[in-house]
């Protein structure tokens, strides 16, 4: 019987030597396959070039694909990891990638990664953008890896590693420029790239200070990026509606100021059309404005009301076709911003109400038609606590604003009634 018991315990070790050996194997086959997959991406890059020039105009010299992508996945995460990046878990991460970019992980997706599309934010589609510069320019793409945990944009492997110090890779990319020659086409190679060393620096230093900021909420790294990656943070509430962060909130609806040759831009402070049709305001954004905004401020905040007023003018003009926006919506962005600005009409701390020159709900009263006030009033001015009371009061307001701005009777022989005389003709309900 004891025999027995020792023939089967010494079967069981033989067993399980076998399948430790069989699982080493496999991994070191995976490994050399990844390895031999990296290294065909970096040579079939290199061969290529970073760009080509024909006819005086640039042309993609080399089409990406999954692979690419694939590439760089352990290269960022070795520079991200070594640079004090600290992965957060599946479930932190997948939060803050909805809360940002307004996307969802799916977690019985067998897909690894994720399109972020600047220019279309809604499209759920997979393709590869190759951003022509991330720093200067608004960026195009980037995407998330959901396994490894961060996000990047797409990169050539020259841009996040030094290859140069493998000479034989070196050598491979003299010899495929003696190789390659097409007519009327100058190649550029990633070693005649004079810059090359300080672009991977910047690129790895932004994939740090991205990844750190949104993921590990470093405020040093936000320092660095709204002084060297202004566009992506400035498209993080622009483009995606986060208003989460105020720092950044603020940093953003300071630098944004009315422009009537892009007139949309300024309303991204105060709201998003998202990606179901629905209106979002940003309710955070009129926070900070009663922080920013005193009339008696001597910075360019003092300017805000006359920005809100242009910008009010735009979205309330009867002629006005706001692409996506239904007119319940817009009467909703008008009061919510009008409602805003009214306060400082009732404000006691400026004397005689710097916000009587601004007249905003006059101003708003004198714009909506008769179907806009209708909806103003079935939704219950909003839920505006006080809306209605400063609608009420403010008749006298509209009588001046279509005088002496929009019909341009007033002048120095024709002033406006006086509000006590205008009151008698128009007593009060």
């Amino acid at each position: 019987m004891l025999l027995f018991k020792n023939t089967i315990m010494i079967k069981r070790i033989l067993f399980f030597l076998v399948v430790l050996q069989v699982n080493d194997f496999h991994s070191q086959n995976m490994a050399e396959n990844s390895e031999s997959s990296f290294l065909s991406i970096l040579k079939a890059q290199l061969k290529a070039g970073a760009s080509g020039e024909k006819s005086e105009t640039d042309y993609p010299a080399y089409q990406f694909t999954l692979k690419d992508l694939e590439a760089t996945e352990s290269i960022i995460s070795k520079e991200l990891e070594d640079n004090g990046y600290k992965k957060p878990n599946k479930e932190a991460f997948s939060s803050i990638i909805n809360k940002v970019f307004n996307r969802i992980i799916d977690p019985r997706s067998e897909s690894k990664y994720l399109h972020i599309n600047f220019e279309d934010k809604c499209s759920k589609d997979f393709k590869l953008f190759k951003n022509l510069n991330s720093i200067d320019v608004n960026p195009y793409s980037t995407y998330v890896f959901k396994n490894e945990l961060f996000i990047s944009n797409l990169y050539s492997i020259p841009e996040i590693l030094d290859y140069t110090k493998d000479s034989k890779l070196f050598q491979y990319e003299r010899e495929a420029e003696n190789k390659n020659h097409v007519a009327g086409v100058k190649i550029y190679y990633w070693k005649d790239i004079t810059d090359l060393k300080e672009q991977r620096k910047k690129s790895i230093k932004t994939l740090i200070a991205r990844n750190q900021y949104l993921f590990n909420n470093n405020k040093v790294q936000y320092k660095w990026l709204i002084l060297n990656d202004q566009n992506f943070m400035a498209s993080l509430v622009k483009t995606f509606g986060y208003a989460g962060d105020t720092d950044l909130l603020k940093w953003v609806i300071e630098r944004t100021k009315f422009n009537k040759n892009n007139p949309q831009d300024y309303g991204k402070l105060f709201w998003i059309k998202q990606c179901d049709g629905s209106l979002k305001l940003h309710a955070n954004t009129f926070k900070v404005l009663q922080k920013l905004y005193l009339p008696t401020d001597p910075s360019e905040n003092r300017f805000i009301l006359d920005h809100i007023k242009d910008y009010l003018e735009y979205l309330a003009d009867f002629n006005n076709k706001e692409t996506g926006v239904s007119k319940e919506d817009k009467v909703k962005i008008l009061a919510n911003i009008v409602y805003f600005a009214e306060q400082y009409k009732y404000d006691k701390r400026f004397v005689s109400g710097y916000g009587d020159n601004s007249k905003m709900m006059g101003r708003l009263r004198f714009f909506l038609d008769q179907e806009e006030i209708d909806l103003l009033q079935k939704n219950n001015y909003f839920n505006l606590p006080k809306f209605k009371e400063w609608w009420d009061n403010a008749d006298y307001d509209e009588y001046f604003v279509e005088e002496c701005e929009y019909n341009g009777t007033c002048g120095p022989d024709n002033q406006p009634m006086k509000i006590t005389e205008w009151r008698k003709q128009h007593p009060q309900k």
